[in-house]
């Protein structure tokens, strides 16, 4: 389990589902590796990742990560097919793997991509264990958003006085 990215010196963040923040309460994160073929690692160092639609299941006890979106590079292998929304496996222990199926199937969580990084040169992706939330939640949340910004803008408005 991963608590905070900061742990590792060098990670560099690839794309961010900031989505899943408005959408779901983060209750555990977990880094996992990711299984990608060359061109799409060529792609995802290009920056041609799209995180926004994707999610993650269960099947036969493996974690695979689905709706990702890799944009093949124009100058892709020409031997190679790449297909831009493949399943994409997750690499993490079994331990974390029986954690998660028992969370999912038991208590109604899901699991959500939300970034992708660098750790130590290898493409990671952080993905977390989520509750659902409600309308009124999501209110409440942009609400919290625009007050934040207001006083920031107020702060700064003050600071300009002095």
């Amino acid at each position: 389990m991963l608590s905070d990215l900061s742990k590792h010196a060098s990670v560099m963040t690839i794309a961010q589902n900031k989505k899943a923040f408005f959408d779901y309460f983060i209750e555990e994160k977990y880094e996992a590796g990711i299984v990608l073929e060359g061109w799409e690692v060529k792609a995802i160092r290009d920056n041609r990742i799209n995180l926004k639609e994707a999610y993650v299941v269960i099947m036969r006890g493996e974690v695979y990560l689905i709706g990702c979106h890799v944009t093949p590079l124009g100058a892709a292998s020409t031997h190679v097919r790449p297909d831009a929304i493949r399943s994409r496996k997750l690499l993490l222990h079994n331990e974390e793997i029986a954690k998660l199926i028992g969370k999912v199937e038991r208590s109604g969580y899901t699991i959500v991509p939300l970034d992708m990084h660098f750790t130590r040169g290898r493409i990671k992706i952080q993905i977390g264990l989520a509750k659902g939330k409600k309308q009124h939640d999501k209110r409440d949340a942009e609400k919290e958003r625009d007050w934040k910004r207001e006083q920031n803008a107020l702060m700064k408005n003050k600071v300009k006085q002095r």
